[in-house]
């Protein structure tokens, strides 16, 4: 029975600033300290009531689809009416809770605390964040609120200090500016959470809409002057990136947009989603180093792929309009694994990726996928449910425990789901069709409209009419055990092996410091320490005994380096056989790999005969 579909658009606070009206709390964070990863937090409530009150601290955050609040990191918490310093306690149940009692005839209540700023490169924005030149400042960290509201239902004002000599950029609207202080305007607390901070002594803005009502820039942060030097090639081809987004939606849902690049070798690398912006984390030569460059290419394209497809179009389970209900991630092939096929799309039509990056990217997605043999026990819609604990899960066996894998072979659901639009339209309709019925409409600002499965399977419907209620569910509810691949076959290509590494794998390997021969042997290594990532249940690596975490010594009797490793995989075709050393912990032993087909290398190639459906969707299609 079909459910009905979720018609209820919210307004979550997200409108940016507010008139004047009484807030409910002030927040002014001190971030002076911030090189030495320490910021200072005073809060005010006011007009309380006297009695029993709770203060929690931000536990489930959006995008992270996980209770990643990093409360550990408050350090120094003290609360205070007046002169007065008030006892209170930890919920022993609800950790992110603390509860006290307001005094009779309190006028406010003050809360201070430092927050300790992380120095591991490991994670999301609980991560480090900040170095000598710069700081990414996630309000959720440095805030709390009166336990059990929505954070739409809230409103505040906060204050900001930076180092001297510091810029900044953010969505938030800014109230005032002094030599020492940032005031930002009254707004909601939702928008505030939405709304980070980028600053730092290097920074510089760069306009990527000119002449356009609404602003839409890039602000980047970077540890040198020298980095922030972004190619004129990038620079266009990024303004080029924000005509094929709207192109493509057809409606824009924030009344300006910031992507905040942190550029540093000592902070967390990733991205993300705000709904006027995005926290993107790259390292500080990204405009320098084309493999850099080549392995962060879809980034600032899936992240601003959100602002519709997350932000904007939300599932149900994660749409909860605060920070305490827990999130379902059923529906998470839909919010990463679309928006990674968007940010795919509109890579290659902004020219941020070549057509050749652009297919290479395509093909390792698709064998990486067929490796993954946790695809045998485990349906694609599990790796969403269980998201918030597969995100931390070990490197270690992850081709059999599957990861995250969402993103990825959502990417594969979305292309297999386009070109069968286009095949069965005659080429007269494709997905982008249902991403302006479902993603478009009117230009209000930000706002929340959440969905459900039915309501995905109706818009296609109202794009082409097909069975697609079963098309989905057997390619994300049923285990398979191999990728959906019709989008790549049915759409003019197939999938085959070469014997040397092209541009986007070598980026990788460098930046990764990575060997890579899962498609081989079976594994891949760190390099230069030589210890095995992982390794691919019924490979030769295997079948020999090879695990994760082992560290390989030697290559058919030689020291072991990349080159050594890859002559004799080479060579296999011959010999059909390598021999390792292995130093598993303590002990030592030798695995013999029977294997005979040489290096392997994914790639795609055209099918003769087959219309290029592929190549179309991948063609530019703004006007320029």
């Amino acid at each position: 029975m079909r459910r009905p579909a979720v018609v209820v658009s919210l307004l979550l606070g997200l409108m940016g600033s507010l008139p004047a009206r009484a807030t409910d709390f002030t927040l002014a964070v001190d971030a002076r300290e911030a090189p030495r990863r320490i910021l200072h937090v005073k809060q005010s409530f006011s007009g309380l009531a006297a009695g029993d009150m709770a203060l929690s601290y931000p536990r489930w955050l959006p995008g992270e689809h996980g209770p990643t609040g990093p409360n550990t990191d408050v350090a120094g918490l003290v609360i205070r009416a007046g002169s007065q310093v008030l006892a209170w306690q930890r919920d022993p149940v609800d950790m992110y809770t603390v509860k006290f009692t307001v005094p009779a005839g309190a006028a406010a209540i003050e809360v201070g605390f430092d927050f300790l700023l992380g120095a591991a490169t490991e994670g999301f924005s609980a991560a480090a964040s900040s170095t000598e030149n710069l700081l990414l400042l996630s309000w959720n960290q440095v805030s709390m609120y009166p336990a059990g509201r929505p954070s739409d239902g809230l409103t505040c004002e906060a204050r900001l200090q930076l180092p001297a000599g510091w810029k900044f950029g953010t969505a938030l609207e800014t109230q005032s500016k002094t030599a020492g202080e940032i005031r930002f305007a009254p707004c909601t607390y939702t928008t505030l959470v939405d709304s980070p901070v980028l600053a730092g002594a290097h920074f510089r803005v760069v306009d990527l809409a000119p002449g356009d009502a609404i602003a839409q820039r890039l602000d980047m942060a970077c540890d040198s002057e020298a980095g922030l030097a972004i190619p004129p090639g990038q620079v266009a081809a990024l303004r080029r990136l924000m005509k094929e987004a709207y192109a493509l939606f057809g409606a824009r849902h924030f009344r300006h947009y910031d992507f905040l690049l942190t550029m540093s070798d000592h902070t967390a690398h990733f991205g993300l989603e705000h709904h006027e912006s995005s926290d993107d984390r790259v390292h500080e030569r990204i405009w320098l180093d084309d493999d850099l460059r080549r392995n962060y290419s879809d980034l600032l394209a899936h992240e601003l792929a959100h602002s519709w497809n997350g932000k904007f179009r939300r599932p149900a389970g994660l749409a909860t309009g605060d920070y305490f209900t827990p999130m379902q991630g059923e529906l998470l092939w839909v919010y990463e694994g679309l928006t990674q096929y968007i940010g795919f799309v509109l890579s290659a039509r902004s020219g941020i990726r070549t057509p050749d990056e652009t297919r290479e990217v395509l093909a390792q997605v698709a064998a990486s996928l067929d490796a993954n043999r946790g695809r045998e026990w485990r349906p694609l819609v599990d790796t969403g449910v269980e998201a918030q604990r597969l995100y931390e899960a070990r490197g270690a066996w992850g081709h059999w425990r599957r990861g995250v894998d969402f993103y990825d072979e959502g990417l594969l659901v979305w292309l297999d789901a386009d070109v069968t639009i286009l095949r069965l339209s005659n080429g007269k309709r494709s997905l982008d069709d249902f991403f302006h019925r479902f993603h478009g409409g009117s230009e209000r600002g930000p706002e929340v409209k959440p969905y459900t499965f039915d309501d995905v399977v109706a818009a296609l419907n109202d794009v082409q009419p097909n069975d697609w209620a079963k098309f989905l569910r057997d390619r994300v509810y049923t285990v398979q055990p191999h990728p959906p691949l019709g989008g790549i076959l049915q759409g003019g290509w197939q999938t085959a092996w070469v014997d040397s590494l092209g541009p986007m794998q070598k980026g990788g390997e460098a930046v990764g410091k990575a060997v890579d021969e899962t498609y081989s042997v079976g594994f891949s290594l760190d390099e230069p320490t030589g210890e095995v990532n992982d390794v691919v249940p019924g490979s030769a690596a295997d079948r020999a005994g090879v695990a994760p975490e082992m560290k390989l010594l030697g290559v058919n009797g030689r020291r072991w380096n990349k080159d050594a490793l890859r002559d004799a995989i080479a060579a296999s075709k011959a010999g059909g056989a390598i021999e390792l050393l292995l130093e598993n912990q303590e002990f030592f032993r030798t695995a013999k790999l029977t294997y005979s087909e040489g290096r392997r290398y994914p790639a795609l190639v055209r099918t003769t005969g087959e219309h290029d459906w592929v190549g179309e969707i991948l063609t530019p299609h703004a006007h320029p």
